[in-house]
C-alpha cells in the first residue's frame, strides 16, 4: 500500500510540474503548447546546444589569438559581433548565427576591428543563393570554410610573428604585445594584405590611428613605408587569386634566421623574371627616396649644402621650391664667393639682381660669367681708341673707367673705357713721358723734361709740378700719398702728391736707376750698376745693398718680406728684404727679364727669349714653362696674372692668356693684322672685367692704337652690341 501511494505522488507531482511548465508556455506563446511546439522546443534545445559549442570554440579563438582569457559576460565592457552570416536554418526558415566576443584593451574605448574572424557583407549574389535553396547553402558553407582557413593561417602567422619578436625583446609586456597586433590589424588586415572592401574602420572617438602606433625604428618594409609617410593599403596585383600554400610558404620564410632570409631572397631573385624584378623595385626604391634636406632643421640643412659646389647648388635650386629657398640663402653664397677669393658683393651695373635673388649668389654668377668670357671669348671685336698718331705709347694705366696713356709725343690722354672716345689731353710736359702711375683720378707722369707731374684725370689740370732730379725720370712707384722716382741722375726721390713737396733724397747707385717699388715702409730700387738696394726712406739710410747680378737689373718686385730681382744676366734672385741674404737663384731664362709679377709667393716672369716662367719663390721651383706650339715668337713686353690666368705680350703682336694652375695655353686674346710683320704689343693692364692693350708698330705697318675688351657681358648686353 505504501508502494503504491508513493508512486501516486509521484505521477501527481508530475503532472503540478507539467502543469507549471505548460502555463509557463502559455504565458509565453500566448496560445496552449501543441505537439508541433514539443518538436519546436526541442529544435531550439539543439539550437542552444549548438550556439553553445560555437561560443566555446569562438573563446577558444579568442585566447589564441588574444593571449588573454575572455572575461564573463557580467563585465561593462564592449562588445560587439563579428560575424553576421546569413544562412539557411534548419527548418527551412532563415536565420541568423552571432557570435560574441569580449577583449580586454586597456586605455583604448573603441577596439577598431575584430581580431579572429573575418567579416562578409552579403551581396545580392549572396541573397540569390539563399533563395536557390540546397546550392547556397552549400556555396555559403564553402565560403565559411574559407574564412576558417584562414583565420587559422592567420592565427599561426601572428603567434610565431610574436614568438620572433619576444625571442628579440621587442615585446617587453602583454600590452605592447596587444598594441602590435592592433596595429598589424589596422594596417595589413589578417594576412599582411590590404583590407577586404567589406571592412571599415571604426570611426569613434577612440579609433587607434596606424601613424600612433609606428614604432621609432622601422623593423619590417611596411612599417619603413609607415615611417615614410606612405598609405598602409598600397596597390597590390591583382592578377588572380592568391597561389595555394601561400600562407605556409610565408609561415617557413619567417620562421627562418636572418643570415636564412637573405639566402632565401637571392635565390629567389635570381629565378624572378624580369617583369617580376621590375615590380619589385618600383614597390622598394621609392621607399628609400627621402628628402632628407626638408626633414633637417634648416641650419643643419644649410651646413650640409655648404659641401656641394656651385654648380651643384645651381642644380639643387631646381628640385622643388623648399630645396630653391635654402639654396638661394645670401649667407651660403657668401661663403661660396670667400671660396674663390671674391671678397666684395658687387651686382651688375647693368642689371640689378631682384629682392629674392641672393646678392651674393648674384655676385658669384657674375664672376663666374666674367671667368668664363675670359677663357673662352667671343667673336666681338675689341674697341678701338686711336689719338696719339705714328708715335710708341710707352706707358699705360688703367682705373675704374679711365685710361690714361702716355707717349713719346710729350702728352697722356685720358679715354673712357665705356665709350672709347678721348675725354682729353694733359699737356705740359716737353719731353716724352716715359713713366706713369695711377690712382683713383690722380694721375703722376714721370718725363725725359727731368720732372714728375700730378694731373687730375677729370679736369685735365696739372696740380703740381715737381722739381729736383737732374736727368730723365726712368721709374716711379706709387703708395698712398707719396710717390718714389728713380732717375738716371742715380738717385731716387720721395715726394708727397698732395702738396708736390720732395721729402727725402736717396742716393747711393753708381749708376741708372732702373726700376724701384715701395710698399710704404721699405724702398727697394735697381740700377744699372748691377746693385738692388733697400732704403728705409724716413731716415734716406741703404739697410743693404744686394750684390750678386752681373748685369744691368731691369725690373723688380717687393712684398715687404721677399725682394725679386730680375737682370740682363739671364738670371733672376729671391732675396731676404730684413736680412739681405739671397735666398734663391732662379735660372732657366735664356735672356732679359722685362717684366715680373709676384702674388701669394708666386712670380710670374716673362722674358726675351719668348718665354714666360711661372716660380714658387720659396723653394726656388719652376711650377711651368709657358710655351709649347702657341708660344710667344718674339720676346714678352710685358705680362700681368689675375682670377689664375696669366697675360702675356709679345713684338710678335699678339697677346696670349695661360691657366696659371696647369701652365696651358688658352687662346690668343688679341692677334694684330701686322702680327710677325712688324706689329707690337708694347703694353697691356688688366682688370677684372677688362683689357687694354697699347699696339703699334716700328716700321709703319700698324697704327699706333689702344685696343680695349670688356668681359663683363651677359647675353641681352652682346646681343644689344
Amino acid at each position: 500500500m505504501e508502494g503504491r501511494h508513493r508512486e501516486r505522488r509521484e505521477e501527481g507531482d508530475e503532472e503540478t510540474i507539467r502543469e507549471q511548465e505548460r502555463e509557463r508556455g502559455e504565458q509565453r506563446d500566448g496560445s496552449p503548447k501543441s505537439k508541433s511546439g514539443t518538436k519546436m522546443e526541442e529544435e531550439d534545445e539543439g539550437k542552444e546546444t549548438e550556439l553553445m559549442k560555437a561560443s566555446s570554440r569562438d573563446k577558444a579563438q579568442s585566447q589564441l589569438i588574444n593571449g588573454h582569457t575572455p572575461i564573463s559576460a557580467s563585465s561593462s565592457l564592449t562588445s560587439f559581433p563579428f560575424i553576421s552570416s546569413p544562412h539557411q536554418g534548419r527548418g527551412g526558415e532563415d536565420e541568423e548565427e552571432v557570435r560574441v566576443a569580449i577583449l580586454t584593451v586597456e586605455d583604448e574605448s573603441c577596439p577598431s576591428e575584430p581580431f579572429g574572424t573575418t567579416q562578409f557583407e552579403p551581396t545580392k549574389e549572396d541573397n540569390g543563393q539563399e533563395e536557390s535553396g540546397e546550392e547556397g547553402d552549400g556555396e555559403m558553407e564553402g565560403e565559411e570554410e574559407v574564412a576558417e582557413e584562414e583565420n587559422e593561417e592567420q592565427e599561426v602567422e601572428e603567434a610565431a610573428n610574436a614568438e620572433e619578436r619576444e625571442e628579440e625583446g621587442e615585446l617587453a609586456s602583454p600590452e605592447a604585445h596587444l598594441q602590435l597586433k592592433m596595429k598589424r590589424k589596422l594596417d595589413h588586415g589578417p594576412d599582411g594584405r590590404p583590407f577586404p572592401s567589406g571592412k571599415k574602420h571604426c570611426k569613434g572617438n577612440g579609433y587607434l590611428s596606424p601613424s600612433s602606433l609606428v614604432q621609432a625604428t622601422p623593423t619590417t618594409f611596411g612599417d619603413l613605408r609607415l615611417a615614410n609617410g606612405h598609405s598602409a593599403q598600397r596597390r597590390r596585383v591583382t592578377s588572380g587569386p592568391p597561389p595555394s600554400g601561400l600562407q605556409d610558404w610565408l609561415h617557413t620564410f619567417q620562421m627562418w634566421s636572418g643570415p636564412e632570409r637573405l639566402l632565401a631572397l637571392d635565390e629567389l631573385i635570381d629565378r624572378c623574371e624580369t617583369s617580376q624584378v621590375k615590380h619589385m623595385m618600383q614597390v622598394i626604391e621609392p621607399q628609400f627616396q627621402r628628402d632628407f634636406i626638408s626633414l633637417l632643421p634648416k641650419e643643419l640643412a644649410l651646413y650640409v649644402l655648404t659641401f656641394l659646389a656651385p654648380r651643384d647648388l645651381l642644380q639643387a635650386a631646381q628640385t622643388c621650391r623648399y630645396w630653391r629657398i635654402l639654396a638661394e640663402d645670401n649667407l651660403l653664397w657668401r661663403e661660396k664667393c670667400r671660396e674663390e677669393g671674391i671678397s666684395e658683393c658687387a651686382s651688375s651695373r647693368r642689371r640689378r639682381p631682384s629682392a629674392a635673388v641672393s646678392e651674393w649668389k648674384s655676385t658669384y654668377i657674375r664672376q663666374h660669367r666674367i671667368e668664363t668670357n675670359w677663357r673662352k671669348g667671343d667673336t666681338r671685336e675689341p674697341m678701338v681708341l686711336k689719338g696719339h698718331d705714328d708715335h710708341v705709347i710707352t706707358c699705360l694705366q688703367f682705373s675704374g673707367d679711365l685710361i690714361v696713356s702716355g707717349s713719346d709725343d710729350n702728352t697722356l690722354k685720358v679715354w673712357s673705357a665705356i665709350t672709347g672716345k678721348c675725354l682729353r689731353t694733359l699737356t705740359g710736359h716737353t719731353g716724352g713721358v716715359w713713366c706713369s702711375q695711377m690712382a683713383a683720378t690722380t694721375v703722376i707722369s714721370g718725363s725725359t723734361d727731368r720732372t714728375l707731374r700730378v694731373w687730375d684725370a677729370e679736369s685735365g689740370e696739372c696740380v703740381h709740378t715737381l722739381y729736383g732730379h737732374t736727368s730723365t725720370v726712368r721709374c716711379m712707384h706709387l703708395n698712398g700719398n707719396r710717390v718714389v722716382s728713380g732717375s738716371r741722375d742715380t738717385t731716387l726721390r720721395v715726394w708727397d702728391v698732395s702738396t708736390g713737396r720732395c721729402e727725402h733724397v736717396l742716393t747711393g747707385h753708381l749708376a741708372a736707376v732702373r726700376c724701384v717699388q715701395y710698399d710704404g715702409r721699405r724702398v727697394v730700387s735697381g740700377g744699372y750698376d748691377y746693385m738692388v738696394k733697400v732704403w728705409d726712406p724716413e731716415t734716406e739710410v741703404c739697410l743693404h745693398t744686394l750684390q750678386g747680378h752681373t748685369n744691368r737689373v731691369y725690373s723688380l718686385q717687393f712684398d715687404g718680406v721677399f725682394v725679386v730681382s730680375g737682370s740682363l744676366d739671364t738670371s733672376i734672385k729671391v732675396w731676404d728684404a730684413e736680412t739681405g741674404g739671397c735666398v734663391h737663384t732662379l735660372t732657366g731664362h735664356q735672356s732679359l727679364t722685362s717684366g715680373m709679377e709676384l702674388r701669394d709667393n708666386i712670380l710670374v716672369s716673362g722674358n726675351a727669349d719668348s718665354t714666360v716662367r711661372v716660380w714658387d719663390i720659396r723653394t726656388g721651383q719652376c711650377l711651368h714653362t709657358l710655351q709649347g706650339p702657341n708660344k710667344h715668337q718674339s720676346a714678352v713686353t710685358c705680362l700681368q696674372f689675375c682670377r689664375g690666368l696669366v697675360l702675356s705680350s709679345s713684338d710678335d703682336g699678339t697677346v696670349k692668356l695661360w691657366d696659371l694652375r696647369t701652365g696651358a695655353w688658352l687662346r690668343d686674346v688679341v692677334a694684330l693684322q701686322s702680327r710677325g710683320s712688324g706689329g707690337v704689343v708694347w703694353r697691356i693692364r688688366a682688370s677684372d672685367t677688362r683689357l687694354v692693350c697699347a699696339a703699334g708698330s716700328r716700321n709703319g705697318t700698324e697704327e699706333t692704337k689702344l685696343l680695349v675688351l670688356d668681359f663683363d657681358l651677359d647675353e641681352k648686353k652682346k646681343e644689344t652690341d
